[in-house]
């Protein structure tokens, strides 16, 4: 088997077992000079005779084969082919650029992932210690024992770990529960608790026994509102645990202020006044929005973040599709513009409401109506279709080597956005309020809360804004595109009239040299030889003069294609359609 290699300065190694055609064609290569020094047998599956040094150098890097497996069981055999070791010249010419290009990536990517690791850490960073931007109301409908009680509790837990108490003072007025609940449902306060008028009083009457006392309720106390729908896992830990321990506090203050007037007071005959004792009172609550289900642990990460890779492979389909049956080519932009954003219109339909649909397959409880399902299912279409516009100018206007870095800083910064409340991270992060993703999250909290958390006047124009800067760049990206297809489109066909021109006249010189060369050889073998030797001389200088030819040619083509590859790699350096996968379910334009 005769093996030919560029990469090998053009070294022709034979095997052991050459065919009859093998051994002609060896010795017509053997009048060429230019080849004889490459030409060398092969004995054994080693080369007997060296006579260059990248003969040499290519048979000691041929390793043996572990396994002596036929290669008609070997699927891979050819895997030891045209194989050279790391020192040799034609390696040793790529070897700096090769690990300059690895270091480059290498810093690149390792910058990159630690800086969005501290990103993302630094948006967790001293949580605890941000608490107190925690608002909670307080409203004192008593006035009595109970009041102060929760006061002096409040002073004794007090922190930057501990939420903000703000008190307003409204004794002898009604509790309306509405206004309440109301200053939670518009975000002024993470939560609200109350101490209900006459409280203390009622204690009092109790612990004295008789009618007071079996008639007390504990719950008619001390009650606070809160919405769990707002960050469920924030809500849990800095409103639901801190106000519990705040009531546990209150009545151990409680004990302190009162304790022994209350058990000089109490009947300890009667057992529901040594209950009221033990138990003076029971927080109670109002959550505006129950959200205990598992899956709320991933609303705002792991549903944002598949979103944002769905768009991305979509996208990186439909460019490869576009590019396969060369629509930047053949298409006018506007008709091109127009499908594409009804394809991914579409796309992000179907795939929002997917992702809703999986949202309320697995809500366990929770309760959430069909008009919420309709609202959440326009909201996360909204959201997707923004980001397939962000990503698709990405791809456009970001060289492409860099469309992966661009893809991960965008779900990161998103991701990193809704992570926690901005109430709890530092006031260098509040800029993802400008974000898609705390836009539609924010968006959704005040849908599954039932109109509460309401910021819709702030998200739905940044969201819009988003919708329309990525529509006028992605406009812009197609007319781009378009252009430089056809640029790339003339380079090639420029490139493919210079090598067809250049190989017809290399034939045309090819064929006079034949005919010269011919034409001296019967003048000089006239009554020398006989017709059989004369056509056997005048085959073996026809193959000769192949295989120069050859030569020749390859040499001619290694220059054209240098040339081109110059000419492409400017054309190409102007022009990317973005990541692109082949479509599995068609042909190309071309067939």
């Amino acid at each position: 088997m005769l093996v030919s290699s560029s990469e090998l300065s053009f070294s022709v190694v034979f095997y052991r077992r050459e065919t009859p055609h093998q051994l002609e064609r060896r010795k017509a290569l053997s009048d060429i000079p230019s080849c004889r020094p490459f030409i060398h047998e092969e004995r054994g599956g080693i080369p007997a005779r060296m006579e260059n040094r990248d003969a040499q150098h290519l048979s000691s890097k041929v390793p043996n084969r572990f396994f002596k497996v036929p290669n008609k069981y070997n699927p891979y055999h050819r895997a030891f082919e045209n194989r050279v070791g790391v020192r040799h010249p034609s390696v040793k010419a790529i070897r700096a650029k090769f690990f300059k290009a690895v270091l480059g990536n290498f810093a690149i990517l390792q910058l990159l992932f630690f800086t969005l690791f501290c990103y993302i850490f630094g948006t967790l960073y001293s949580q605890n210690a941000h608490v107190y931007n925690i608002k909670i109301i307080y409203t004192d409908y008593d006035g009595g024992v109970i009041g102060a009680s929760v006061r002096a509790a409040y002073e004794r837990l007090k922190a930057d770990s501990y939420p903000t108490l703000i008190e307003v003072s409204a004794v002898g007025q009604t509790p309306d529960v509405g206004a309440l609940r109301s200053d939670v449902c518009r975000r002024r306060y993470w939560g609200s608790i109350w101490t209900h008028p006459g409280a203390s009083d009622r204690l009092s009457a109790a612990l004295a026994g008789g009618s007071a006392a079996a008639n007390y309720d504990p719950t008619d106390v001390l009650t606070f509102a809160w919405d769990e729908a707002r960050y469920p896992t924030a809500a849990d830990s800095s409103v639901l645990s801190t106000l519990t321990a705040l009531s546990a506090a209150a009545r151990v203050a409680y004990t302190s202020i009162n304790g022994s007037g209350a058990i000089n007071t109490m009947d300890r005959a009667d057992p529901n006044a040594v209950g009221a004792y033990s138990n003076p009172w029971t927080l109670g609550q109002i959550n505006i929005k129950q959200t205990n289900q598992g899956s709320r642990a991933i609303y705002n990460t792991l549903c944002i973040i598949l979103i944002l890779i769905q768009e991305f492979f979509y996208l990186a389909a439909l460019n490869g599709m576009y590019a396969a049956f060369k629509f930047y080519e053949r298409l006018y932009p506007h008709r091109i513009v127009a499908f594409r954003f009804a394809i991914s219109a579409g796309y992000c339909f179907v795939g929002s409401l997917c992702v809703t649909a999986a949202i309320w397959i697995f809500k366990d409880g929770w309760e959430v109506g069909g008009g919420q399902f309709m609202v959440t299912w326009m909201a996360v279409w909204l959201f997707a279709h923004v980001n397939f516009l962000v990503l698709d100018v990405i791809t456009v206007w970001v060289p492409l080597s860099f469309v992966p870095l661009g893809l991960i800083t965008w779900i990161v910064l998103n991701v990193a956005s809704i992570l926690l409340p901005f109430d709890l991270v530092p006031g260098f992060y509040h800029w993802g309020y400008a974000l898609p993703a705390h836009c539609v999250y924010s968006t959704q909290l005040d849908i599954w809360s039932g109109g509460c958390n309401n910021e819709l006047h702030v998200n739905l124009p940044v969201l819009f804004a988003w919708e329309l800067s990525g529509l006028v760049l992605s406009y812009l990206g197609v007319h781009r595109r378009c252009h430089y297809a056809v640029i790339a489109q003339e380079a090639q066909e420029h490139q493919f009239r210079e090598k067809l021109q250049d190989a017809l006249v290399f034939e045309k010189k090819r064929d006079a040299e034949r005919s010269k060369e011919r034409a001296r050889r019967k003048e000089a073998a006239v009554g020398a030889v006989t017709t059989e030797d004369r056509e056997r001389e005048e085959e073996e200088a026809i193959d000769s003069a192949e295989a120069r030819d050859e030569e020749d040619m390859d040499a001619e083509l290694r220059r054209e294609q240098s040339k081109s590859r110059a000419e492409m790699k400017k054309v190409q350096s102007n022009v990317h359609f973005g990541p692109s996968f082949s479509n599995p379910f068609g042909s190309s334009g071309d067939d």
